[in-house]
């Protein structure tokens, strides 16, 4: 038996205790003659990636002055860090991340049953469905919010008092429960990935046989489908709550009106809103936050040691069905409900706004068509697309690529140092993309004369390599993880180099997985602000870092405008990743 790889967006594969396959070096020890030198290669890459700009992290807290002044080392910047302002908005940080994981959990734990458990009608449909807001950037849906939940104009709050005549405004999103609000909405669906598949692969022999003993349903779920998913649960928590200590969209649309103030923005303003750039301080705090979530991870390992957790056996089974009988419309309502709400709401707000001269002024004679033509003839934002399209499908494959090589390494070689290099690669996922951004800003400044990236779109394409990484890493792991070492061996016996084996069997057997982590990773560097907004400089914007400009200039109708632009583009590739899905599930 095996236990099944808790908190995968990827489907995990049982391997029967007799049938596990022996781990072959004989591919990897053919190529020996440069495998020493690509193996350090590999190593040296990743940690740049990763160890240089932590190491430059250290550095920048202990300095003085901004990158390229000369300064002294001393402790200000975590004197500041130990203020009790500083530690008032290390609290906010913290309950906000909070009070947005534990109602998400719940969420996505429910919606997973709902998909995975029960005869809801059209579950492949609804999965979709609420999958969906996970690939919108939050920087659109934030500034959908902000005019659906303005207290003054917002179209919420307007038809509201058009219904009922009332002058009072409902909905504020310029507060705390705004900023958790839209966390919540992007957080649920990441979570929902990570445990809908977990529910599909339990053993439902597990839960038969707690039946059999008189348990009741809801005991049973509690006591024995929970506390078998406890190691999937807790990945999830902590990856949701790195995340919410991570962001940057909601706090700063949704916080700053309302004078709340979180990490993230504490150190983006104390980079860009000083007189004199405050690295030190900002530093110091993203240093802090760091060893915060590495202290997470060891109370997790903590938690799980010693504990059995296996959910797949080497039986055959099928996942249970629970039938819900009337309720099952209850369910499916449910779930359509979170998709009007999260989907269907924010980009109706978008569409609305791109066609009227003013937002908040719906009225006939507003209509116009002028903010399209704004936006097709203005070279910043072509200029933000064509960067961000570029940084998408170069920043994709090569992170793919380096995710198939790291993944090779650590399934299918016993090359003793293979840990280290799976660790480098998982390293950034422990880190924050604005921190890991102030790393990377010290890194680039600081490197020689001859190696000029910083203030350069390259700066951008080696931070999304290093945010990418373990989420290629994972999918390409899983990948090479079903595939029987028999294989490459057959292939090598037939006389097939290693290169015609890697090609004819690895690559052709993996694509499909491939192909979805390309997909992932794409949107994962559409989606990135928080480092952007650190890296990049005038001629590198992305498309993110446009939106963010607009927005603080007052043209919410051309956000509007870019806004459904970039929905099409994320049906478009969406729809992609869901035909490689079928293709690849029907060929299994």
């Amino acid at each position: 038996m095996t236990e099944l790889s808790a908190g995968s967006p990827t489907r995990g594969v049982a391997i029967g205790a007799g049938l596990a396959p022996r781990r072959s070096a004989s591919l990897w020890s053919r190529i020996a003659p440069g495998r020493g030198v690509g193996v350090i290669t590999l190593v040296i890459l990743l940690s740049f990636l990763t160890i240089y700009p932590l190491g430059m992290l250290m550095y920048g807290s202990l300095h003085s002055t901004p990158p390229g002044m000369a300064g002294e080392y001393n402790l200000d910047g975590y004197r500041q860090l130990m203020s009790r302002e500083a530690m008032g908005i290390l609290f906010a940080t913290i309950s906000i991340s909070l009070g947005k994981t534990v109602p998400s959990l719940f969420l996505a734990v429910l919606l997973a049953w709902i998909i995975a458990r029960t005869d809801t009608p059209w579950r492949d449909k609804l999965e979709v469905l609420i999958t969906l807001p996970f690939f919108i950037p939050p920087i659109l849906t934030a500034m959908a919010w902000a005019m659906l939940g303005n207290p003054q104009v917002g179209l919420i709050n307007q038809v509201f008092k058009w219904m009922t005549g009332i002058n009072y405004s409902p909905v504020n999103v310029y507060s705390w429960g705004g900023v958790v609000w839209h966390m919540i909405q992007y957080s649920t669906p990441f979570l929902f990935l990570f445990i809908v598949d977990v529910f599909r692969a339990m053993d439902p022999a597990l839960e038969e046989s707690s039946r059999m003993c008189g348990a009741s349903r809801l005991r049973t779920f509690f006591n024995i489908t929970l506390l078998l998913m406890l190691p999937a649960l807790t990945n999830s928590f902590i990856l949701s709550f790195i995340r919410g200590m991570e962001n940057f969209e909601s706090p700063l649309f949704f916080g700053t009106p309302a004078k709340i103030t979180v990490a993230t923005t504490e150190m983006y303003n104390a980079i860009n809103h000083h007189a004199t750039p405050d690295y030190q301080y900002a530093t110091a705090i993203g240093f802090g936050i760091l060893v915060l979530m590495f202290l997470l991870v060891f109370a997790q390992s903590r938690i799980l040691r010693g504990r059995s957790f296996v959910t797949v056996t080497g039986k055959g089974y099928s996942p249970s069905v629970m039938k819900l009988g009337k309720w099952r419309w209850a369910t499916f309502a449910f779930c359509i409900l979170f998709f009007l709400v999260t989907v269907v709401l924010p980009i109706s707000q978008l569409f609305i706004g791109s066609f009227f001269r003013f937002f908040g002024f719906y009225q006939w004679d507003m209509l116009t068509l002028e903010h399209y033509r704004a936006v097709f003839s203005s070279s910043e934002i072509w200029r933000g697309i064509t960067n961000t399209m570029f940084l998408g499908l170069v920043g994709a494959t090569i992170t793919m690529g380096l995710g198939a090589i790291v993944a090779y390494i650590s399934v299918r070689t016993k090359w003793r140092g293979r840990r280290l290099i799976d660790m480098l690669a998982w390293l950034p996922w422990m880190m924050p993309g604005m921190v890991l951004g102030i790393g990377f800003l010290w890194a680039f400044a600081m490197l020689p004369g001859p190696f000029p990236i910083y203030g350069t779109i390259w700066a951008l394409l080696l931070a999304y390599l290093a945010l990418g990484t373990p989420v290629a890493t994972r999918v390409m792991t899983g990948a090479y993880a079903q595939l029987s070492f028999d294989l490459e061996e057959c292939s090598r016996v037939h006389g097939a180099t290693f290169f015609q084996t890697l090609w004819r069997i690895l690559v052709a057997l993996a694509w499909p997985s491939f192909a979805v982590g390309w997909v992932l990773t794409f949107f994962g560097i559409m989606r990135e602000l928080s480092a952007s907004v650190l890296l990049y400089s005038v001629g590198s914007e992305v498309l993110s870092v446009v939106l963010m400009k607009l927005w603080a200039n007052g043209l919410a109708e051309q956000v509007s405008v870019i806004g459904l632009l970039m929905m099409l583009l994320v049906i478009a590739f969406r729809w992609v990743q869901i035909r490689i899905l079928k293709r690849y599930m029907t060929a299994l």
